[in-house]
């Protein structure tokens, strides 16, 4: 097949998030079929921007459109979103000359290029799929706190009840948004869910930590420290203060917190740590993507936390969260969703979000247990993510939704 995959926020290994195009993207190639992703020439998801109008990353062709460069959730971020659905209409024809799309996939975190993709599909008498990352308008209003009247959601809501009401199929990454989907207009069968994932390769040979990073942890491991750690974004939602707190009332257990990463609230939380006079909770600076293996792996325990949203109603899919699986190493995770994948895996403790007494109490549970236990439960979120969430897996999955559409 030649599966045309569109995605505004669309990256790669040496560009950065978002990921999973280029993953997916990946093994269909693998598999014989042939691949073009869409994306913009700017994303502030990305710590690296193309320079080229058409590029290979590793085998997969991409096709930048020019986009303007924006700072924050403001104007000049609509602004792109905005250039980049009116130029998806007016592709050039040589890009089509030799690339007959049989199915067409409209994967942008918003809804809007959902127009132009089944205007695509409809020229080459393709099949459509919308692929749901967050579900919009749903999360400006719960998170951004925008109005139900507010004109930009008006236009969101709009493009995502068109998506529902004329796509073949809906790839979700929400275990938990089917009923949403049909209130909205999708019809029975057509909603497919198909997680987040890691690639194993990534694991075979992964990059050595900094000097400064592995100093440290040699110098807590020689005191005897049960290491907690964390690698990810330090923003308001991954609700870092709660685990802090946590590890701070365990200093006399002889445990440690190690944070690896940055964000808008590392500043903030470095200041709090200062200033309560905690001593056992230490900050890193970002490590690069292929070096998180040899930072998960001399974790004694590592911790996920997401501030409670109703939005995670329709369930979650971090990416961290099987990172931490593939370490092999129990997990603590504060969320509350619609879905449990820790439970699921029976790979850790499950608690409350922002529930310092529930982490506190997760952490001495697993400082406790016998190391027996600990190794049992890692291997469960080994396994676990080995059968449901590697890439040649998830991208098999979603091939067969394909092949079964044509």
């Amino acid at each position: 097949m030649n599966i045309l995959l569109i995605n505004h926020y669309a990256g790669g290994p040496e560009l950065g998030m978002e990921f999973r195009p280029y993953y997916l993207a990946n093994e269909w190639i693998k598999k014989g079929h042939h691949v073009l992703i869409i994306g913009a020439s700017f994303s502030h998801l990305r710590k690296k921007q193309p320079h080229h109008r058409f590029e290979r990353i590793g085998k997969v062709p991409v096709y930048w459109i020019k986009t303007n460069q924006y700072k924050g959730n403001g104007l000049g971020r609509i602004i792109s979103m905005l250039l980049f659905v009116l130029k998806l209409y007016f592709l050039p024809k040589k890009l089509f000359k030799k690339f007959k799309t049989d199915v067409v996939i409209a994967s942008s975190t918003y809804p809007l290029d959902n127009f132009p993709a089944k205007k695509i599909a409809r020229k080459f008498k393709a099949k459509y799929i919308y692929e749901i990352h967050d579900l919009w308008p749903l999360s400006p209003i719960e998170l951004g706190g925008f109005s139900k009247n507010h004109p930009f959601v008006k236009v969101m809501q709009m493009a995502e009840n068109y998506a529902y009401k004329n796509c073949d199929a809906v790839v979700s990454m929400l275990p938990k948004a089917e009923n949403h989907c049909k209130q909205q207009g999708l019809k029975d069968g057509k909603f497919h869910y198909v997680p987040n994932g890691i690639v194993k390769s990534e694991w075979e040979n992964p990059t050595p930590l900094p000097s400064e990073h592995q100093l440290l942890i040699q110098k807590l491991k020689s005191d005897y420290k049960f290491l907690i750690g964390y690698a990810g974004a330090h923003g308001i939602a991954n609700s870092l203060k709660a685990v802090i707190d946590a590890v701070a009332e365990l200093e006399n257990e002889n445990v440690a917190l190690i944070l690896v990463g940055t964000g808008q609230e590392k500043e903030k939380l470095t200041l709090y740590v200062k200033n309560k006079l905690i001593n056992n909770v230490y900050f890193l600076s970002p490590i690069v993507k292929n070096a998180i293996p040899s930072f998960l792996s001399q974790m004694d325990v590592l911790y996920i936390g997401l501030q409670r949203q109703s939005l995670f109603r329709f369930g979650i899919s971090p990416n961290k969260l099987f990172d931490y699986m593939m370490a092999q190493k129990p997990i603590i995770q504060a969320i509350d969703a619609g879905n449990n994948p820790v439970r699921e895996a029976d790979c850790g403790i499950s608690v409350e979000p922002d529930n310092v007494e529930n982490i506190k109490m997760a952490i001495s549970t697993l400082l406790h247990v016998d190391n027996e236990e600990r190794i049992r439960l890692g291997n469960n979120g080994f396994a676990f993510v080995n059968r449901h969430h590697t890439y040649d897996v998830l991208g098999r999955r979603f091939l067969e939704i394909m092949i079964k559409l044509k």
